[in-house]
């Protein structure tokens, strides 16, 4: 699948990124190449690529935004990418990431503690606290908020 691909190909499961830098013509059509290199090594191995699914996604300001095709239907652009749970914009902001449902993943696993926990102690409680409910508050913090991630350690 890899072989003669000149951008970045991130595979994950069932999930395949291609990547790549479009800051000139040739970056356009090198990914343009790398579709029809996996296109061709999907049909040759029998395979079949989940055109749906496809999408592109423009990064960083001044994107010309170029369309792509997968075999002979184009590709549909998507304002905002999920990646291994994580929610990225074009803009690279990251505040759906924050977004109410860690907060409310968290509240719901202290719910459970707090009733299934009948000891209020520090020593008790804090344990339970750091290892089941801050994960979904911290999950991907270095991402999105490096300097939070600090203010946090400190707390402790």
């Amino acid at each position: 699948m890899d072989s003669g691909i000149e951008c970045t190909l991130s595979k994950f499961a069932n999930d395949t990124k291609l990547c790549g830098v479009v800051d000139t013509l040739e970056g356009r059509d090198a990914i343009q190449r790398d579709l029809d290199r996996l296109e061709r090594w999907a049909r040759v191995n029998h395979m079949k690529l989940r055109r749906p699914s496809a999408r592109s996604f423009y990064m960083g300001w001044g994107n010309p935004k170029h369309n792509y095709r997968l075999g002979r239907e184009w590709i549909e652009s998507n304002p905002e990418e999920k990646h291994l749970g994580v929610f990225v914009d074009e803009k690279l902001n990251m505040s759906r990431q924050c977004a109410p449902t860690a907060a409310q993943k968290a509240n719901r696993v202290l719910s459970c503690i707090k009733r299934g926990v009948t000891s209020r102690s520090r020593e008790g409680i804090l344990p339970l606290y750091s290892t089941l409910v801050r994960p979904h508050l911290e999950y991907c913090i270095q991402l999105w908020g490096p300097q939070y991630k600090k203010h946090v350690e400190l707390l402790e």
